[in-house]
């Protein structure tokens, strides 16, 4: 019986020619195909798992936007921590132009989200609709109950996968178990309800339907890529002395005695790409780096006894110049590669020397502006302040007030003998009473400095400047 002439055409459009064909890539097994899944597996263990950490009876990773803390672990940082965001930005800057230079687009084929979050997607459609020829066939054919049921199961499958990836999100935004319980009892917050839809309607839109044109079309990254590399870069190559001419032969023929080279043109090279493309039409903004192309043609090589390598992780210099692994190796020790990573050991050092050596103390002094001065009952001049005592660090501190003249001569002191207890993570606001007597400075503005200090740990100590109004 003969086919309808809408899967004929389907079948037999090769999606490598045209680009705004849809693509479906091919299931491949091999070392880099089970590398992904290990990546696969990393990268969501620790995205949908670390958000459950206990620590310290809260959550473990928490970006708490309404309280304007960020919690890891044992480090607290405030808003006044800024810095270190700024820093950690700046590291993962640099840490991937030391990885683009050195070894190209790896991050794009094994760990970003995108790549990541589609590999998972394939996986369910593949799993309800079939391997490639299966669903060529079934996106060809006319709509049928049969149709409807596997691309229904499919969306469903991955809007409830959405869903959960847009809960997780925001769990690292809001204590995660209190946003479950809210979301068991149909009571979430408005805020909380937009961004698990926002984001689960992102996932779902990126995974399942833009997929490899956010690599090609959307995506930055691979926009300035090539500011980057250079011919001493890891590249996936496709070796084309060795490989062409291109042509089909039988097993055991001698190709060169048909003047062919290696490739047999089976175009499942093609076939496994995830964006689409051919590789041996050389290096494309669209190739991420993923080594599907190697994993099939080694097994191509394999069918017909050729050796492996025909497609493989090389670099320009490497395939044109004949080089040896352990010269690609030397090479890649070269002036731009250890200036960019010089520079990231330096601010890493000097990143994590500031964060172990950070004083988990903030203090902020702010004068009462209702009276600049008053006379206390005792006849001295008193001026009120209040005090903002940050504990930013775990662990609950009792700290001790002092104040002093900013000249050390001027007899300031405080009403009380303030000592205060903040627990850990949180602010302490004291209302302190600084008197002086009358006579003891002139009239005007004199500066003063508050010390406050944990009184189980001297080290652990902030002195602020402030003003005292002597009438």
């Amino acid at each position: 019986m003969a086919k309808p002439a809408a899967v004929r055409k389907v079948i037999e459009i090769k999606p490598w020619a045209d680009p705004e064909a849809k693509v479906y890539p091919r299931s491949i097994s091999g070392i880099y195909a089970r590398w992904r899944w290990v990546f696969v597996w990393l990268t969501q263990i620790v995205f949908y798992g670390l958000c459950w950490l206990p620590w310290r009876e809260r959550q473990a990773i928490l970006l708490d936007i309404d309280t304007r803390k960020f919690y890891f672990f044992d480090l607290v940082l405030w808003p006044q921590d800024t810095i270190y965001l700024v820093l950690l930005m700046v590291i993962g800057a640099l840490a991937l132009f030391l990885f683009t230079a050195v070894a190209g687009r790896l991050w794009c084929g094994y760990a970003c989200p995108q790549t990541v979050y589609t590999e998972i997607f394939l996986w369910f459609e593949k799993l309800i609709e079939g391997e490639r020829p299966q669903r060529i066939k079934l996106d060809a054919a006319p709509w049928s109950m049969r149709k409807l049921a596997k691309k229904s199961a499919k969306h469903a499958v991955w809007i409830v996968f959405s869903l959960w990836t847009g809960f997780t999100f925001v769990g690292y935004f809001t204590p995660i178990r209190e946003l479950a319980h809210d979301l068991v009892t149909l009571s979430p917050g408005a805020w909380s309800a937009f961004w698990i839809l926002f984001y689960g309607f992102a996932t779902y839109g990126n995974a399942g339907f833009l997929r490899e044109q956010m690599c090609r079309q959307i995506c930055p990254y691979a926009r300035f890529q090539f500011v980057m590399l250079d011919p001493d870069t890891l590249i996936i190559a496709y070796d084309a002395e060795r490989g062409e001419s291109r042509g089909a032969r039988a097993k055991g023929s001698d190709p060169r005695a048909q003047d062919l080279g290696d490739c047999v043109d089976c175009s499942i090279c093609v076939q496994v790409c995830p964006t689409g493309i051919d590789i041996r039409n050389g290096l494309q903004n669209e190739c991420i780096g993923c080594a599907a192309c190697i994993d099939a043609c080694d097994q191509v090589m394999d069918r017909m006894d050729y050796p492996r390598g025909l497609i493989r992780y090389s670099t320009e210099n490497a395939v044109s110049q004949r080089l040896t692994p352990m010269d690609i190796v030397r090479r890649a020790f070269r002036p731009r590669v250890i200036a960019y990573a010089a520079i990231l050991l330096a601010l890493t050092v000097a990143t994590a020397w500031s964060l172990s050596t950070r004083i988990p103390l903030k203090v902020n002094v702010l004068k009462d502006r209702g009276a600049l001065s008053r006379e206390a009952d005792d006849g001295s001049i008193e001026n009120i302040y209040r005090l903002q005592i940050m504990n930013t660090g775990d662990k609950t501190r009792t700290f001790r007030i002092r104040v002093a003249g900013g000249d050390g001569k001027v007899g300031m002191r405080l009403h009380d003998d303030k000592l205060i207890t903040v627990t850990g993570g949180e602010i302490g606001a004291p209302t302190v009473s600084v008197r002086a007597d009358p006579g003891a400075a002139k009239a005007g503005a004199i500066p003063i400095s508050f010390t406050v200090e944990d009184v189980a740990d001297d080290a652990v100590a902030v002195t602020e400047q402030s003003k005292f109004w002597m009438p």
